[in-house]
């Protein structure tokens, strides 16, 4: 048996029930075999076993009061995986499907996305099993501070930042930053995904989306294509979905889908600049349903109850030429992927974080598609998360210019890291393998040169 497989097992074996983790591990190690036989070094000292084992998991219970005055309890986590070459940073996350078996494969997935932004950060993630929807802002805003009375203990502006993810926008930043600045007496950089009014930054909210677009450009440009008149199928309907289609219109393609939990829209005509405005302002400000786009835009615009983006295009058979979930962990399972192929998509970019099942993995790279992984594809958002660090140590305010290119400029580097690791280890064009390795490297000579910490 292999290091590599020793360790596999090993996690299996003392973490059980941890199914996302498990996932995770698997495969990123499994692409990681090459860098055992060419590094001696990393394999005796035990880099591959110290890197899948966090620094330390906090849990800890999040008593709160709704309108009513009802108590209810809910669980925090923050996993705080790896600090090799830089503060622990990742998102906090709220929703009801949070445990720590997400909460570690998000946390160890963002050692290796940090690593690729060529920014000085660690990797680790938080969250709790807490739904804010249907939630007014008195009880948000309660329950934030409850989380934020034990998380202020664990984060610190060069020990742990934390950011938004799921369920955690700049309203949940601003409470939990508040409660943080109260009880520390201290206004530091120690969040992102801040309000520019105390310290955030230009293109945060837009940065996951545009930067899932500049991937995907990048990718298209080794074949001589570009976005222009290219089909687009984008999942989900939050800030990265939103922010995708902007870009994609920008650049000249068409989006034709959107979902949220409920439904699926399919708008043939495409998610023009009007139509994406409306939806924002349902998204962000009325929190209303997809399902109320179709009733607005009814015209070449279906909407189907209950199904994903995925399912849809598998069933309907809808062409598209780019895929890029944008929604969940494991949304395309294999037979969305076969069905992907089968209406002619050749480009998978990935907005999400591990939205690609193992079997859609494989058969992506089986036909040929270019394929962003997560780790690369999506790192706009830590990527712009560490360019608002930046700010805030130098205490300045960088112009929406300035942001934009700067994530550009690392969204090109990012494609490129991922392509030289590839071609240095035999397999050219394999985005998977060439992002792991790069990133995994970085970190792997940093905890070399420490010893054994």
């Amino acid at each position: 048996m292999s290091i590599i497989t020793d360790v596999i097992d090993k996690v299996k074996r003392v973490d059980p029930g941890e199914p996302e983790f498990h996932q995770a591990v698997t495969e990123v190690l499994e692409t990681l075999e090459p860098t055992a036989e060419r590094h001696p070094e990393f394999v005796k000292a035990n880099i591959y076993e110290r890197i899948v084992e966090p620094e330390r998991t906090i849990m800890f219970r999040v008593p709160w009061m709704d309108d009513k005055g009802q108590i209810f309890v809910n669980r925090g986590f923050r996993v705080q995986f790896n600090n090799a070459i830089g503060p622990f940073k990742g998102g906090i996350r709220f929703h009801p499907s949070v445990n720590l078996s997400i909460i570690k494969f998000l946390g160890f997935e963002q050692i290796f996305k940090n690593a690729l932004t060529t920014l000085p950060m660690g990797g680790g993630k938080g969250g709790s099993d807490f739904d804010p929807k249907g939630r007014s802002d008195s009880e948000i805003m309660r329950f934030c501070q409850s989380f934020m009375a034990e998380m202020f203990r664990h984060i610190g502006p060069e020990t742990d930042v934390p950011a938004g993810d799921i369920g955690v926008g700049s309203r949940e930043v601003g409470y939990m930053f508040g409660y943080y600045k109260k009880i520390r007496n201290d206004h530091t950089g120690v969040f992102t995904g801040k309000g520019l009014e105390y310290g955030g930054s230009l293109i945060r909210p837009e940065s996951t989306g545009y930067g899932a677009v500049y991937f995907a450009a990048e990718m298209l440009a080794t074949r001589g294509l570009d976005l222009k008149g290219k089909v687009f199928a984008v999942s989900g309907a939050g800030n990265v979905a939103q922010y995708a289609i902007e870009k994609i219109n920008q650049m000249g393609g068409r989006v034709i889908s959107i979902c949220d939990s409920s439904a699926t829209v399919i708008d043939e005509q495409g998610i023009d600049a009007d139509r994406l405005l409306y939806l924002q302002e349902l998204k962000n400000v009325r929190r209303g349903r997809v399902s109320e786009y179709a009733s607005t835009y009814s015209n070449n615009v279906t909407c189907i109850e209950g199904k994903n983006v995925w399912d849809v295009i598998r069933d309907q058979g809808i062409k598209v030429d780019v895929a890029m979930p944008c929604a969940t962990q494991n949304e395309i399972n294999g037979e969305h992927a076969r069905a992907l192929v089968q209406n002619g998509c050749f480009c998978v970019t990935e907005g999400a974080n591990m939205p690609s099942t193992p079997d859609a993995v494989r058969i992506y790279r089986e036909n040929n598609l270019l394929y962003g992984p997560s780790k690369a594809a999506n790192a706009g958002g830590v990527s712009t998360s560490g360019l608002e660090m930046s700010q805030n140590s130098l205490k300045l305010s960088w112009s929406r210019e300035e942001v934009d290119n700067r994530l550009l400029l690392i969204m090109k580097s990012i494609h490129r890291s991922c392509l030289d690791a590839a071609e240095a280890y035999g397999r050219t064009g394999d985005y998977v393998m060439g992002a792991n390795i790069a990133g995994f490297t970085k970190v792997a000579k940093a905890m070399l040169a420490y010893g054994v910490v």
